[in-house]
């Protein structure tokens, strides 16, 4: 699909449309939807923006390519002055004091945001049903989940009420609800982006990732993001990607699968027939595919949320109502910590606590966490092994189609089994990026650390191939 972003731009420069205009139709759009992607609408702050962009066309003035685009904002980033959720009822009425760097870099460049996003609480599920907003409906087909826990931010850019959305990925959160909803979505190389201003979930493996209707709009809003920051001292010096280096694909001569990924008891059997009907035409065009060996699907997704859980209980602590949010005074102070946190989490919340306190407890943290920290190291060297031998790994997104609303609530381990194919990826911090085809819930494409731009350039060349 063309580039919304380059469209708009040259709507706006040639004073076809009003920015002010544009801003609006989508604010409606927004206070209209029934699939509950909204959190809070950023109304006053876009049209004051928006009218500040037209100005500035009336007087002949030249506009960044970002300038007037309206985008959404998963509500787990700090944006000063606006509610900031984590749809949750502690954090329901706290305010930001200061803005997240990605999205100040992207304010910096002009981009204007609407609306912040509906997710999973604190980033807590694959569905975004664990929410105090209601369950985000699947833009497809609503009586289907919308994916998450950025299922507000994909839902909002398939449905056209954003020209891109910034979701949160921990271990699939961007590109599972891009798969469910038929967009792309990226998880960059961890540490390409910033993480300062955004709620961290499990801080090893959290990454910024921008979900849209097309490639170059996924390479815009990446390089505008990327880049060193002192305030996060995981992030790195990024290159830029140019939109010239996407149209070849010649350095791509082995791509990769995991077979056991496929041979799996869990996967759907349409998924599966999709999937390597999609490796067949890849081979048609004259690459080397390969089959890999990896970890088992359930070693994958019990290391993810052994780590993942054990972060998010040391993470949350911060969150008793003392500082911030909304507190609940009892008989003394032991009891208005208990009650607070037990009033306010969401039982997926506090099941992830309790969970994450355990592994890290004496009598469990040498026999559980530290063997999860190992097997996340093997993971690792598996993937530095596999990168020898293929340029890129290709995979389905998810097992299975998406579940009807309600039905994730019900069995949370089906939920955490959703995320099989995604976590192994966020666990070795590799880019990897949704594309819109191959299956029902689209394709996982996988580069070795910061070959963000080969995963581009694949995608670019699937468009065309399957």
């Amino acid at each position: 699909m063309d580039s919304q972003i380059h469209k708009i731009h040259q709507q706006l420069v040639n004073k076809e449309i009003s920015c002010t205009a544009l801003v609006q139709e989508k604010l409606d759009l927004l206070k209209q939807n029934t699939n509950h992607t909204v959190n809070s609408l950023l109304d006053s702050l876009a049209l004051d923006l928006a009218a500040k962009v037209d100005t500035k066309i009336a007087k002949g003035e030249t506009i960044g390519l970002l300038e007037g685009i309206p985008f959404g904002i998963k509500d787990v980033y700090m944006v000063q002055g606006t509610y900031t959720t984590a749809s949750s009822n502690l954090l329901k009425n706290y305010k930001s004091a200061y803005t997240a760097t990605a999205i100040q870099k992207l304010l910096d460049a002009g981009a204007i945001p609407i609306v912040k996003e509906n997710c999973d609480s604190f980033g807590h599920g694959s569905s975004s049903e664990n929410t105090i907003f209601g369950a985000v409906k699947n833009a497809i087909d609503p009586n289907l989940v919308g994916g998450g826990s950025s299922g507000g931010s994909a839902v909002n850019v398939a449905k056209d009420y954003t020209v891109f959305s910034i979701g949160g990925d921990t271990g699939g959160s961007v590109r599972q609800p891009a798969g469910y909803n038929k967009v792309y979505g990226l998880k960059p190389t961890y540490g390409r982006i910033s993480r300062y201003g955004l709620m961290a979930y499990a801080s090893s493996t959290d990454c910024v990732g921008p979900i849209a209707k097309s490639l170059e709009d996924i390479r815009i809003v990446l390089n505008v993001m990327s880049g060193k920051d002192i305030k996060d001292q995981t992030t790195y010096v990024s290159e830029p990607i140019s939109e010239a280096s996407l149209s070849s694909s010649q350095d791509i001569k082995t791509v990769g699968y995991f077979k056991n990924f496929i041979e799996s008891e869990a996967i759907d059997a349409q998924v599966k027939a999709d999937f390597l009907a999609s490796i067949d035409k890849i081979k048609a065009k004259g690459i080397e595919v390969k089959a890999l060996d990896f970890f088992e699907s359930e070693t994958l997704v019990s290391t993810y949320y052994t780590l993942a859980m054990a972060e998010t209980a040391s993470n949350l602590s911060r969150l008793d109502g003392t500082n911030y949010g909304n507190r609940i005074e009892a008989e003394n102070l032991k009891e208005t910590y208990a009650v607070t946190r037990s009033e306010n989490f969401s039982e997926e919340t506090k099941r992830r606590i309790v969970g994450g306190n355990q592994v890290l407890s004496q009598g469990f943290a040498d026999e559980i966490y530290l063997k999860a920290l190992a097997i996340r190291d093997q993971i690792s060297g598996n993937f530095e092994t596999d990168f020898n031998e293929v340029d890129v790994i290709i995979s389905p997104v998810t097992p299975s189609t998406p579940p009807k609303i309600g039905n994730s609530l019900k069995d949370p381990l089906a939920m955490y089994l959703s995320d099989a194919y995604t976590v192994g990826f966020s666990l070795g911090q590799l880019p990897t990026l949704t594309v819109p085809q191959g299956t029902t819930t689209g394709l996982q494409i996988t580069a070795a650390k910061d070959k963000d731009e080969l995963v581009l350039k694949f995608a670019n060349f699937l468009k065309d191939t399957i």
